[in-house]
């Protein structure tokens, strides 16, 4: 066969050219938000069945310790130094060097996570001590705990190997798998929930191993569309490889600048832990409400923008990476603030409409409406840094968001001392100090991740910033004004079953947003205003 027809078989098995960021964002977006929905579902079934009980704080130990190292191991570091170095090779051309890339990070990345397990394993206790200080002096909480992080710890195994495949996928502008695989986690956990943990004199145990048959699940269901555009890892391990060294090299500072936001909840688990019984569910309640729309809109924007960024960067386009970056902020903000506002002002009717059932409590829901409203305080800052931090990680420089994240960081600590003690002396309600200095610490990062990105001639603002700008305040005004003019016309909804509290919230919401387009549409706001730059 000859070169030329060798070079036009290889073209014809390329990827299509990649569809548009917006119909992309949409496609992930539509994904995540059927599978946070679902994870609602969850969590609605969860609270139904452990509240915020001992047990319940138990397992969300157990289960928060491997999926914050999922978000540097998968998702979060790993994937911020991988995809851009992916996004290159691609863009050379050679399907052999993609190739050796992905066989020797495989094969690194899966010795380096079987380490770790094995480790956690048997270091339970350890971890338990660590993460949750405040469970030593219970000993049923720090078993329970202990155990359960046996049984969930190798769901980080699995999970990683699922964000290594999920983006290699991305990469390849084949977003809507990974965007469906976490649905699988909850169906999974549902399942446990409803039908195995009767079977169980502990049902929280149920759970834990939900979660690990959950791991296998989602990987098992990426491999086949891996195997379909010719991209299945065949793992190999060489600690001198050059690839290895160089994903290494960025993955190291990347763990701290994008994992700045799950670093300080985490911290919140510490310090909860040493607050009242209920403090670790009250904020997981809370901070999953919080995450719907970040999850929903925040990481599909920034899924979609990272691959684009790298390849304007390695083909030398800078007009076209500040322009993506500006219609990035433009989304964002077009999101995430009327999001914010309505979950300040509708805090308390959506948690009790979705959680206040079995052995939650309406002091529960009272409880977890304060943290949701300090988390919606910083919603927006939590988004921003999303698709600011990718701005840094296409470029592939990893040591300015390292740098902005250890200040956020340090930020967090710091507020947590003069947030917590205080709220927790006078009013026991700790755990709204914590969720306080999360938002305020996000708040810090997102803005000198802006004012870096600024700094460097990187993004630069498009116009029409001003008239958005007084476009948006104009409509979230309007918005918080009829929601909170309608929403004492419901009464109690605790009275309500739980179809009509849910019919009663939706119409609210739906109230809401209606008003807030129709102001949009009447300050001269387009969809076509939206449209991202060619």
């Amino acid at each position: 066969m000859s070169d030329t027809d060798s070079q036009s078989q290889n073209a014809s098995k390329k990827p299509p050219a990649p569809p548009g960021m917006l119909r992309s964002s949409l496609v992930v977006g539509m994904m995540t938000m059927f599978s946070r929905v679902l994870g609602l579902t969850r969590d609605v079934v969860l609270a139904r069945f452990i509240g915020a009980e001992a047990g319940a704080d138990a397992f969300f130990v157990a289960f928060k310790i491997p999926n914050f190292l999922r978000r540097l191991f998968a998702e979060g570091a790993f994937a911020q130094a991988f995809v851009p170095v992916l996004s290159e090779y691609r863009a050379r051309g050679s399907i052999a060097a993609v190739k050796h890339l992905i066989d020797h990070v495989a094969g690194c990345l899966g010795v380096t996570l079987i380490f770790v397990t094995l480790l956690a394993v048997l270091g339970a206790p350890l971890l338990t001590m660590l993460f949750a200080p405040g469970f030593v002096g219970d000993v049923y909480k720090f078993t329970l705990a202990s155990e359960m992080i046996r049984i969930t710890f190798p769901y980080l195994l699995l999970i990683s190997l699922t964000g290594l495949a999920g983006a290699i996928l991305n990469s390849y502008d084949r977003f809507a798998v990974p965007a469906f695989t976490p649905v699988l986690l909850n169906v999974s956990l549902i399942t446990a929930a409803v039908v195995v943990s009767p079977y169980f004199d502990e049902p929280v145990y149920a759970l834990a191993w939900g979660v690990l048959a959950a791991g296998v699940v989602q990987l098992l269901f990426q491999l086949p569309f891996l195997m379909r555009i010719g991209l299945m890892p065949q793992p190999k391990v060489d600690w001198h490889d050059s690839d290895v060294k160089r994903i290494l090299a960025l993955m190291a500072p990347a763990i701290f600048g994008v994992s700045v936001s799950q670093i300080n909840l985490l911290l919140d688990t510490v310090l909860a832990s040493l607050l009242p019984t209920g403090s670790v569910s009250w904020l997981y309640y809370s901070d999953r409400l919080a995450e719907l729309p970040l999850g929903v809109f925040g990481i599909a924007i920034a899924t979609v923008i990272l691959p684009g960024l790298s390849r304007q960067h390695a083909s030398s386009s800078p007009e076209k990476f500040s322009a993506t970056l500006d219609w990035a902020l433009r989304m964002i903000l077009l999101i995430a603030i009327p999001a914010a506002v309505a979950l300040v002002i509708l805090a308390e009717p959506i948690l009790m409409t979705l959680f206040q059932y079995g052995k939650t409590t309406a002091n529960d829901v009272a409880m977890s409406s304060l943290s949701l409203r300090a988390y919606a305080l910083g919603l927006v800052a939590f988004m921003l840094i999303k698709v600011l931090a990718p701005g840094y990680f296409a470029r592939q420089d990893m040591k300015t968001p390292v740098k902005i994240g250890v200040i956020a960081m340090g930020s967090n600590m710091v507020l947590n001392l003069v947030f917590v003690v205080p709220l927790h002396s006078y009013w026991q309600i700790g755990h709204v100090g914590l969720a306080l200095a999360t938002s305020a610490s996000a708040f810090i990062n997102a803005g000198l991740l802006l004012r870096g990105l600024r700094r460097e001639g990187v993004y630069t603002a498009k116009p029409g910033w001003v008239r958005f700008l007084l476009s948006l305040m104009a409509a979230n005004v309007m918005m918080a004004g009829s929601l909170l003019w309608v929403l004492p016309m419901l009464g109690d909804i605790s009275l309500l079953g739980w179809w009509e509290r849910c019919v009663s919230v939706i119409m609210l919401c739906g109230a809401g947003l209606l008003v807030y387009v129709v102001i949009l549409v009447l300050a001269g706001i387009r969809p076509r205003d939206f449209r991202p730059a060619r």
